[in-house]
């Protein structure tokens, strides 16, 4: 047993099982159900998905006055005609940029939130911007008002889940890992940290690390449920039904898995 393991469950326990139950009834679907001609992040990727059966996984950028948008990236220059950094232009900018490929436009978190209307699970992952993270917490969490169905969120940064725990605890909230580059002492210290300063209801976890993750395998055994990223080949795909409780994919050119 870890020496942490009993500060861990003193200040992060796991969560109740009907809390989280929803994260493994289905895969979800990384970006949306993206690809052959369908833009990753867009309103065409989700309906895919909901189309399929499964969930969705999509991620937050914010604009410089506060709104939430569906887009992966800080910069635009990848996904769209437009340079620079998202969280830099307005709202009413951001709104009418298409997405390359699309005829479509970068969407707001509201518009996704219309769009699914409970028919798939969703899980938002929160990304650093411009603004401080309490800000963009905020935002995120102003849209989810009134939205009862099944959705949480998620980071890379520990102080999301913080914020979530603190003001606004019946959100279910998530912790992002990799252990890829991280080091062979301050990786496991950073975890354990991460851990104790975001309390997620789950871990959202790098398939690449999950066969040789302690720490994943020991968070799982004590309750926390463990979703994996991002699966795309059918190894990783065992890995997701050995080690994980569900996984977040990207279809293969072959077949949806």
């Amino acid at each position: 047993m870890s020496l942490f393991a009993p500060l861990e469950s003193l200040i992060a326990p796991p969560p109740k099982a009907q809390r989280v139950a929803f994260l493994s009834e289905q895969p979800f679907a990384h970006r949306g159900l993206h690809g052959r001609g369908i833009v990753e992040n867009s309103r065409a990727a989700f309906a895919a998905a909901i189309a399929a059966g499964h969930g969705i996984e999509l991620d937050i950028q914010v604009s410089r006055d506060g709104t939430p948008y569906v887009f992966h990236d800080a910069s635009l220059d990848r996904l769209t005609d437009a340079t620079g950094l998202i969280g830099e232009r307005s709202a009413a900018q951001i709104s009418q940029i298409r997405l390359k490929g699309s005829d479509e436009t970068i969407p707001r978190l509201s518009d996704i939130l219309d769009l699914v209307a409970g028919r798939a699970p969703i899980l938002i992952e929160i990304k650093d911007g411009v603004l401080p993270m309490s800000a963009i917490c905020l935002s995120v969490r102003r849209q989810l008002e009134g939205y009862d169905e099944r959705v949480a969120v998620m980071s890379f940064n520990p102080e999301a889940g913080s914020w979530f725990h603190e003001r606004s605890p019946r959100t279910v909230r998530g912790l992002v890992v990799t252990e890829e580059n991280m080091g062979r002492f301050k990786g496991p210290l950073l975890r354990k940290f991460s851990l104790l300063r975001a309390k997620p209801d789950f871990l959202a976890y790098d398939v690449r690390d999950l066969p040789t993750s302690s720490f994943a395998r020991a968070q799982r055994k004590r309750g926390l449920p463990v979703l994996t990223w991002t699966v795309r080949t059918a190894a990783h795909e065992r890995s997701a039904a050995t080690f994980a409780d569900e996984m977040i994919y990207e279809m293969r050119d072959e077949a949806a898995p």
